[in-house]
């Protein structure tokens, strides 16, 4: 889905519409090894007010932006505050104007990141790796055995 056709597609938003886009550290698992990627995201506004609250996070960085300038053509834009290496998310025009609606709702969540600055000084922490590929494999032996009178009003 081209970012054009998204932004015509959700009338309720526009390209002033303001959103946070956030610098987050991932990680890819190939072949039993884990590799570092950074990942550009939009960030809703009560995952935002959480992050500001102190709670670790993954994201390095963080940009108050608008719609307008994420996506001046086809493809969305990097902010100039991220590196050159940094990937975007999948689905990230449609994440972005749900982002955006967030903020819409809650005007006073614009002010944490001003539009057009950068913040930085967050919780940052990798302890918890976010990978980005793993598969849940759910096997017979997992399942939890329960008494026969668990269900049973006693």
């Amino acid at each position: 889905m081209a970012a054009a056709t998204s932004l015509d597609q959700a009338p309720d938003v526009s390209t002033d519409s303001y959103l946070v886009v956030g610098l987050a550290t991932c990680f890819l698992k190939e072949d039993g090894e884990v590799h570092e990627v950074k990942v550009i995201e939009p960030i809703p506004s009560a995952a935002l007010e959480a992050i500001l609250k102190g709670i670790p996070t993954s994201y390095s960085s963080a940009c108050g932006t608008t719609l307008g300038e994420l996506f001046t053509s086809e493809t969305p834009q990097k902010p100039s505050a991220f590196p050159t290496e940094a990937q975007f998310c999948d689905e990230f025009p449609a994440r972005a104007i749900a982002a955006a609606r967030t903020y819409q709702s809650r005007q006073e969540a614009q002010s944490h990141i001003p539009l057009g600055t950068t913040r930085n000084d967050f919780n940052y922490s990798t302890e918890r790796k976010r990978v980005l590929n793993q598969t849940r494999v759910v096997r017979k032996e997992d399942d939890v055995k329960q008494h026969e009178y668990t269900h049973k009003v006693l």
